[in-house]
């Protein structure tokens, strides 16, 4: 009797000192396999410290979808009216039953979780490999990828209880991978600066803009005025990720010369958050922060800027940054008018859950004014920079029907850039705004490319902008830059002297854009040749009319700021 109830003490002791033992486990999330380019290079380290994040059930979702598009379309009747941060909240906000349930089962565990977001729908918490792996029934594994030699820990399942099916929508990093390329722009071709090329008229695109492009050569291309913005609330932000530092000197060199008008001082401001800086020591100047910082104050005459330096203070290098920046801005009661990031990765190493969530986040911003515009990416059909697949890689976030993509151009007169990704998205549905467009294009496409894209995807990009060839100051040295990286900020540039223009007048800021693109097709100038090959294959063509190369077209700056009611 007394060995018996030993043993009965002994198990009970064991139960507490294990809950998950009392806990019937329930496959969450998994894959089947890394994705390509990534093998498997061992077990991970049970000492390595993985910081996980949860994202819990939000109350309403589909109410602020429909919220959003209720303010960003242009026949609502409450086109403009866009949220406040707590109107916002109540929708993402996670149930009281859903806060109780995860963070008792955390305290189980011995696990006490951050709250990262003011609405509570996204919390926080450090465990090791080993912890992490009981805790989720998961085997987190090594994962390198061979063409770079980067290496992540992640896992390709994972479970949670049952009973929180309901509360749990994803935990993270897992089973999505980061990007292995950098997507930023190369620098080449050394070049003098001519200052000959300012101060011209809007009716006259000299030739060196067919080789040189320039603020100057914009204004004339797309009739950009020069006139300065007026309004001090009206913030232009620019994202700054892999330690990317923005030089005031490069940008006082290429003011000097490209645009004398403007005064050499003239500067941003700063932002940071995960441990980001932006070291003013000119030999570490990044090549894409110069460039985004050069052509926003060089083109968005007078509106200020802002550098957001997200640093690294997170997992390895997978989306916490995109994170990170979007429930920054989320949190603040007064976000920028218009986001420009030009980085993004294909959309197959991410979780569907995962990009939902992101999509979702970037909702939450453009119901409350903000215009999200991302670089579409660099690779043509094959996505983001890598030309090993069978079937299209669709880049994220550009798959997300809530941001605006922006594809390149190339040459004067203007054609599509080979590099510009497009495509349709494998995750997202194709929204209401773009089907007429869309299907007008897959009409005339035909049976091309038929099994290597899906049809009813989200497509993109939507809009495009210059993004070969363009003049900047790196380091000291004027040279030439590539890549949809430089057609997100001319893009953004132009939104954000349209809404300055709008706030003078009283009345709101474009906020989330689709919609009001898509209403206006006659204010783009229509690229009807190129395309955009990859994946051993010609790409789609582009043509008359939307095409997944240079969505809608490149900006005419009169056109769009009559369609915006000015």
């Amino acid at each position: 009797m007394v060995a018996t109830s030993v043993l009965i003490v002994s198990l009970f002791t064991l139960a507490l000192g294990n809950p998950l033992n009392r806990r019937s486990m329930q496959l969450h999330e998994t894959r089947p396999s890394a994705p390509e380019g990534f093998v498997k290079a061992g077990s991970a380290s049970p000492d390595t410290t993985l910081r996980l994040r949860i994202a819990l059930a939000q109350s309403d979702p589909a109410g602020l979808t429909d919220a959003l598009m209720d303010v960003s379309t242009p026949d609502s009747a409450n086109y403009g009216a866009h949220l406040t941060k707590e109107e916002v909240d109540k929708f993402v906000a996670p149930k009281p039953e859903t806060v109780d349930a995860v963070n008792a089962w955390l305290a189980e565990n011995g696990l006490t979780a951050t709250k990262l977001t003011s609405a509570g729908d996204w919390l926080s918490f450090e465990v090791p490999v080993s912890k992490a792996s009981e805790l989720l029934d998961a085997d987190f594994s090594v994962f390198k990828h061979e063409e770079t030699g980067s290496e992540t820990v992640r896992t390709l399942a994972y479970s949670i209880p049952a009973d929180l099916k309901d509360h749990v929508e994803l935990i993270h990093p897992t089973i999505s991978f980061p990007n292995p390329f950098s997507q930023v722009p190369v620098f080449s071709s050394p070049i003098k600066v001519d200052t000959s090329k300012t101060n011209l008229s809007s009716d006259a695109v000299p030739a060196s803009c067919a080789s040189v492009i320039t603020p100057a050569c914009l204004q004339a291309l797309y009739s950009i005025p020069t006139t300065r913005a007026t309004q001090s609330s009206n913030v232009l932000a620019v994202s700054g990720f892999i330690e990317q530092f923005a030089n005031q000197a490069d940008l006082t060199q290429f003011l000097t010369a490209l645009r004398p008008d403007l005064s050499p001082s003239t500067t941003f401001t700063l932002q940071t958050l995960d441990g980001g800086t932006n070291s003013q020591t000119r030999s570490q100047a990044g090549i894409e922060a110069d460039l985004d910082i050069q052509y926003t104050i060089g083109v968005a005459t007078g509106v200020p800027t802002v550098f957001i330096s997200v640093g690294e203070r997170f997992q390895d290098g997978g989306l916490e940054g995109f994170l990170d920046i979007i429930n920054f801005l989320n949190g603040e009661s007064n976000p920028p008018h218009v986001l420009t990031t030009s980085y993004g990765q294909n959309e197959n190493t991410i979780s569907s859950t995962l990009a939902n969530r992101l999509c979702t986040a970037y909702q939450q911003l453009g119901a409350r004014g903000t215009s999200i515009l991302f670089a579409s990416g660099d690779g043509g059909v094959a996505g983001s920079q890598t030309t090993r697949c069978t079937t299209f890689l669709p880049t994220f976030p550009s798959g997300c029907p809530f941001m605006t993509s922006v594809g390149a151009t190339t040459s004067v007169p203007e054609t599509s850039a080979s590099f510009s990704s497009g495509g349709f998205s494998n995750v997202f549905a194709q929204p209401s705004y773009q089907s007429s467009a869309v299907s007008a294009y897959l009409t005339r496409l035909g049976n091309t490319n038929a099994g290597k894209f899906t049809p009813t995807g989200r497509a993109f990009p939507d809009v495009a902008a210059v993004g070969d060839n363009v003049e900047i100051v790196f380091q000291g040295q004027a040279g030439l830059v590539a890549g949809t990286s430089c057609s997100s900020p001319i893009f953004a540039s132009i939104i954000s002297l349209i809404n300055d223009r709008l706030i003078a007048a009283g009345k709101s800021p474009l906020g989330f854009l689709n919609p009001f693109l898509y209403a206006n097709p006659g204010a783009f100038n229509d690229i009807t040749t190129g395309s955009n090959p990859g994946c051993n294959t010609n790409g789609f063509p582009a043509t008359t009319g939307w095409d997944p190369v240079t969505g809608l077209g490149t900006p005419n700056f009169p056109s769009l700021l009559a369609a915006a009611g000015l």
